[in-house]
């Protein structure tokens, strides 16, 4: 395919119809968006909308299918994990960052040897040492300490191989040699992952004192409404006129977050006011028409007696009942070529399959179930209305105590006690046959396949979409089909295990709005900082396994 795509330099970062073409996918499609100096723009969307494409992309490390690029002279791409070398050390990593500041220095020494006797070496000295002064030159060994010991790595030896460190920790080295390097642009790819909170207070203040364009992709929320100045989101946004909107993608919003809810609120509520008015306006034009139509032929007594007055007054007013007739055709026909799409239905629990047995009896009941090297012992009961997150550091064990839970793991010491129908959506994708289709795999989940409603219907997934194998979706609409069955059959103990990783952060907020009002139990372990200060449940924190474990 041949490529039309210009790049420029400019102050901002800016796409202009940037599009990019993947297996005959449109991954980005005529995307459109400036990012100005000292803006931070958050990019959001399902796994699978394009985030990481783009970033690459006005990175330069992707070719685009088709248009325009305008870009700082220096920009810096933080990815998704910065690969292991066997022999680079986490000094050198920084030394290579930090190379073009000192190289400064040594244009400053260079110029200052020459200054008595070269007007070129006097004007160079003076350049070199206001970029000096504008980079932080003097200030630079203890800017390395901070940026260091801010994202976590401060205690570490500078000889040490980065082959030796975890992925989150060689993910948060790169984000450190990033801001000690400095770019004037920077485009971040999950920037808050293997990030503690201290760490991503850091990084949250790096990034409101950055005086380039900064574009970040993040699933954080929390994140999002404290950092971002806007919201760019590329998730396909279809208009109360369907396909005669278009499909957009890269719609902006104003603000965090909390400011992109509620514009989309504000959206969404125009869309069903403008359907509810156009079903009101269509109703009215019905009944004229039903109406008028019967009365066609029929007029009321004529004024005058005589032969001629009366059907005057006969033929009047059957042009006056045709010309509303034929009005009123015209309007309803006008409203048939563009008519106001149904507003998308909101998320919500579809009923009970069948009567849970059992009373007041618990749901589940965990008594000291440890699983070697996993989890430590744990105790819990779970009574049939409890709301129960899940807390603590990675390796504590929160996935595999909803495991036992769903009885897809068995403990090694202890007891797991259950009543009653039992649903888990795990944290990562597992699918028996990658080449069934979406619809198929999700009615393979059901107990009652044929009254259940279709992907469409339930508001996860389109038609074509569900018509799709499931190797051919991305993992977010992956995610959703493992979410409908839950959704259409839902189950007397409802286990979600980071249950807004991966998915459209509208979706997240919707099942997070509706869980309040589930009818029976619902755990949920989660590290997503928005979900953990909005919840009003318990709160059970499991704590990590010691050395001896």
């Amino acid at each position: 395919m041949a490529h039309d795509v210009s790049r420029q330099r400019s102050a901002q970062l800016q796409a202009t119809g940037l599009t990019v073409v993947r297996g005959g996918r449109r991954v980005l499609d005529d995307i459109d968006f400036v990012v100005g100096p000292g803006e931070r723009i958050g990019l959001i969307g399902a796994n699978g909308a394009g985030k990481s494409t783009l970033l690459a992309a006005l990175a330069g490390q992707l070719e685009p299918d088709a248009g325009l690029v305008r870009s700082p002279a220096t920009i810096g791409l933080l990815g998704q994990e910065l690969a292991p070398a066997a022999h680079v050390r986490i000094g050198e990593v920084i030394d290579d960052a930090v190379a073009p500041v000192r190289a400064i220095g040594d244009r400053l020494e260079a110029a200052a040897l020459q200054l008595a006797d070269d007007e070129d070496a006097a004007r160079e000295y003076e350049r070199a040492l206001a970029e000096a002064e504008q980079r932080g030159l003097w200030q630079l060994d203890a800017r390395i300490e901070s940026v260091l010991a801010g994202v976590g790595l401060g205690g570490f030896a500078r000889d040490r191989p980065i082959a030796e460190l975890s992925g989150g920790q060689r993910r948060r080295l790169a984000l450190a040699a990033l801001l000690l390097e400095a770019p004037v642009a920077l485009l971040l790819d999950e920037p808050t992952n293997h990030l503690d909170d201290s760490a991503r207070a850091f990084v949250s203040n790096e990034l409101r004192s950055w005086s380039g364009p900064v574009l970040f992709a993040s699933h954080d929320r929390a994140f999002l409404d404290e950092v971002a100045t806007g919201i760019v989101d590329l998730d396909p946004k279809v208009g109360p006129h369907g396909a005669r909107d278009g499909v957009r993608q890269g719609a902006r919003s104003s603000g965090g977050f909390s400011a992109y809810l509620r514009q989309r609120a504000g959206e969404l509520e125009q869309w069903r006011a403008a359907f509810a008015q156009e079903q009101l306006e269509r109703a009215r034009l019905q009944r004229v028409i039903d109406i008028e139509a019967r009365d066609i032929f029929h007029t009321t007594e004529p004024r005058g007696e005589a032969g001629v007055a009366k059907k005057f007054e006969a033929d009047r007013a059957a042009k006056t009942v045709g010309a509303r007739l034929r009005q009123a055709r015209a309007q309803l026909a006008a409203l048939d070529r563009s008519p106001v799409a149904p507003p998308p239905e909101p998320l919500r629990f579809r009923g009970f399959a069948h009567r849970e047995r059992g009373g007041e009896v618990p749901l589940a009941v965990v008594a000291d179930a440890a699983v070697a090297g996993r989890m430590q012992p744990v105790s819990l009961e779970i009574a049939r209305q409890d709301r129960i997150l899940i807390e603590g550091p990675n390796g504590a064990g929160k996935s595999t105590l909803l495991a036992l839970l769903a009885g897809q793991l068995d403990a090694d010491a202890g007891s797991v006690k259950r009543v009653g129908t039992v649903g888990l959506l795990a944290q990562y994708d597992s699918w028996p046959d990658l080449a069934m289709t979406a619809a198929n795999a999700y009615r393979a989940a059901l107990r009652r396949p044929d009254a259940a409603p279709s992907l469409s219907e339930l508001g996860l997934l389109d038609a074509e979409a569900s018509a799709k194998p499931l190797r051919e979706l991305s993992y977010g609409q992956r995610r959703r089909v493992a979410l409908a069955s839950l959704v259409a059959e839902p189950p007397a103990l409802l286990l979600l295990d980071e249950p807004t990783n991966h998915l459209a952060l509208a979706l997240a907020e919707e099942l997070e709005r509706v869980l309040p009002q589930y009818p029976r139990a619902v755990v949920i372990a989660s590290h997503d900082v928005w979900l953990r200060s909005r919840w009003a449940g318990r709160r059970i924190l499991l704590e990590p396994l010691t050395a001896s474990e």
